[in-house]
């Protein structure tokens, strides 16, 4: 009979576990399966999973497989300042054990003291005491994992476990539509902006107008607080602010930085980009402290190139860390080489204009040395000279004072 009762418990044990399991499932389906929104999706799973496990503590990390890391992208207590900023490499700490071995980990009490636990000193959770974690898992590849934290002991049942691990496997979609969904925004709004920068460099914009376009739309497709365009001063050696979008009048008042002595001379140096994960604490880095004032965190610099020749470079900031992905870096490098030919295109026109005025200058000087020659009766020597003395004398142009010969020659014909 005992035995009986016993049976009967397990049961119904059982079953009431499978009940919230469906109850979990169908609560997934509802709130993310439609939602491509990655932010709104990390929130949701974090929420049911709190509702479930009743954990002091949940954390979401995502694999970022450029880099083989975890990144934190959300957690039960918001911790803005490390969301994104925390990352394990894959087989690193319990959290990329359990992305490695694709298998949960439960730890009932010390979880610190685990041999694979790794300490990290700006997050409060990692003096709990229980620690279960589970590999997020879609199409067979782990993309992600998620960590549940008591501050107290709690031995954790396998049904916990195998619950933990059942949201953790139907989340990976979600996760992953919400991921495409966002590459795919992004890769639009990026190749648009390359679009838009072409159409920028083919206008009759004048050379600043069109680079502060440029930087405008760049920094807003980035959405980087700071995004600027250098341009080489070759009789001084430096680098040049050209145009800027920066809500800091100090950033783009900022000095004339020199080539030969500043990281940033060195992309020019090179012809190859820059990359600094943190500015604030980067050796060599000029103003630190305006990086710290204006939140700037990570910087890519990238060479204006035309042909072999680098005039200038092409800077973005962002607010948090960043690893800029290839693609990225192939976006900003063709528009630093788009925003290098509207450079060299406006220097071009520039000496083509100046060339049309320099012969339609000798034109006005030839046709008034020759009504001079007629009305004077001297030789063309001497009609220059006084047309170059004139000029002197009133200080205005050889063009100027043969217009005014011309004109006046016009004037007696009529």
């Amino acid at each position: 009979m005992a035995q009986s009762s016993e049976s009967v418990g397990k049961l119904k044990t059982a079953l009431r576990l499978k009940s919230l399991e469906i109850e979990i499932l169908h609560k997934i389906s509802q709130a993310i399966s439609s939602n491509l929104n990655l932010e709104e999706v990390l929130r949701h799973i974090i929420d049911l999973v709190n509702q479930v496990t009743r954990g002091d503590s949940c954390l979401l990390y995502l694999l970022d497989k450029a880099n083989e890391e975890l990144i934190l992208r959300a957690s039960k207590n918001p911790h803005p300042k490390i969301i994104g900023r925390i990352k394990v490499k894959v087989g690193e700490g319990i959290t990329g054990w359990v992305a490695r071995e694709r298998q949960p980990v439960a730890i009932h009490k010390a979880a610190y003291n685990d041999p694979r636990f790794k300490l990290f000193h700006n997050l409060p959770e990692d003096r709990y005491q229980a620690f279960l974690s589970a590999p997020v898992i879609t199409n067979n590849e782990v993309i992600g994992v998620i960590n549940v934290q008591h501050r107290r002991l709690h031995r954790h049942t396998l049904g916990e476990i195998a619950l933990l691990t059942t949201i953790a496997s139907q989340v990976g979609g979600a996760i992953e539509n919400a991921r495409l969904y966002e590459e795919t925004k992004r890769k639009a709004m990026q190749l648009e902006t390359i679009s838009n920068v072409s159409k920028t460099i083919t206008s009759h914009h004048y050379l600043d107008d069109m680079l502060n376009l440029i930087v405008r739309m760049v920094a807003e497709a980035m959405t980087s607080p700071v995004c600027s365009i250098m341009l080489v001063d070759e009789r001084t050696d430096e680098l040049v602010i050209k145009a800027s979008e920066s809500r800091s009048e100090d950033y783009k008042t900022k000095p004339n930085i020199k080539v030969k002595k500043s990281l940033l001379g060195t992309v020019v140096l090179n012809r190859k980009p820059l990359i600094i994960r943190d500015v604030t604490q980067a050796e060599g880095y000029m103003h630190p402290e305006l990086a710290k004032r204006e939140g700037l965190c990570s910087l890519i610099s990238l060479p204006m190139m035309i042909k072999d020749k680098v005039i200038g470079v092409f800077n973005l900031y962002t607010s948090k860390e960043r690893v800029f992905s290839h693609e990225e870096v192939q976006l900003l490098s063709t528009v630093a080489n788009q925003a290098a030919v509207a450079v060299e295109n406006t220097k071009l026109m520039s000496v083509t204009m100046a060339m049309q005025e320099q012969l339609e200058t000798r034109k006005l000087v030839e046709r008034a040395k020759g009504i001079l020659i007629r009305s004077e009766g001297i030789g063309e020597a001497e009609a220059y000279r006084r047309i170059q003395i004139k000029s002197m004398n009133l200080r205005k142009s050889m063009r100027e004072i043969s217009e005014a010969i011309i004109l006046a020659a016009e004037m007696k014909e009529e």
